[in-house]
């Protein structure tokens, strides 16, 4: 009997491993034991990879990787690991080889792109009052509040790093787009998504935040990704 593989989720620009909850809830309900949430540093391509490196290498078995976001740059990067048996993009970043997140966000930029400001250590922040209509204008007032007070925010030069050898090249991949996106362009997701060669490709009507926003969607998109890599 095939077994299915431990999941491991990789969040963002502007949140931590929590961003998941709602996704972690619904796998849980659907008999997933092995869930991973990496909580990365964001101070960098190159040690976030390594963060996540570490973390699949103390997962016993195949893992299936999910980035959200800047985690699809994170995945691309780190999952050349011999476990890894795929790969699954959330309104997410997936550059080739010699591509960062910042390149490809000045091909289309973001509706939100005028509410980010750094901060005199280097840190990249959204403003907190623009939170809610920049990263998640289909959440609650609360959880867009909760949201913009715990954001985490990357050292503003990890938008330059590049990959170096994008794992989507030589393993299975997913993607879903969000069609509403205001911080990923989404005209940015369907050129990245395209260019996969992707098991499928799914478009949600929602904000960047569609792991919360639209978790059950989600939730499928990465069963269905896991039980394609298990027959």
């Amino acid at each position: 009997m095939s077994t299915k593989p431990a999941i491991l989720l990789v969040h963002g620009f502007w949140g931590g491993a929590a961003h998941w909850s709602k996704v972690i809830v619904e796998l849980a309900r659907k008999g997933y034991p092995a869930l991973h949430a990496v909580e990365l540093p964001l101070t960098s391509l190159a040690d976030d990879a390594e963060r996540t490196r570490k973390m699949i290498a103390q997962i016993q078995g195949p893992v299936l990787l999910v980035g959200h976001s800047y985690g699809g740059a994170v995945i691309t990067e780190a999952g050349n690991a011999a476990n890894v048996v795929g790969l699954v993009y959330i309104a997410a970043f997936a550059p080739d080889a010699g591509e960062s997140p910042g390149e490809i966000t000045q091909r289309h930029l973001p509706v939100a792109a005028p509410n980010l400001a750094p901060d005199s250590d280097g840190y990249l922040w959204i403003k907190a009052d623009k939170y809610h209509e920049s990263f998640c204008q289909d959440l609650s007032d609360d959880e867009a509040l909760v949201m913009a007070v715990t954001q985490k925010a990357p050292l503003a030069s990890t938008f330059g790093n590049t990959i170096t050898s994008p794992a989507w090249k030589n393993k299975p991949s997913w993607y879903q787009i969000s069609s509403e996106d205001r911080m990923i362009a989404p005209a940015n997701q369907v050129q990245m998504s395209g260019r996969l060669g992707a098991r499928k490709v799914i478009t949600l009507a929602a904000s960047h935040a569609s792991l919360a926003s639209k978790a059950a969607n989600v939730a499928d998109l990465i069963d269905e990704a896991a039980s394609d890599t298990a027959a």
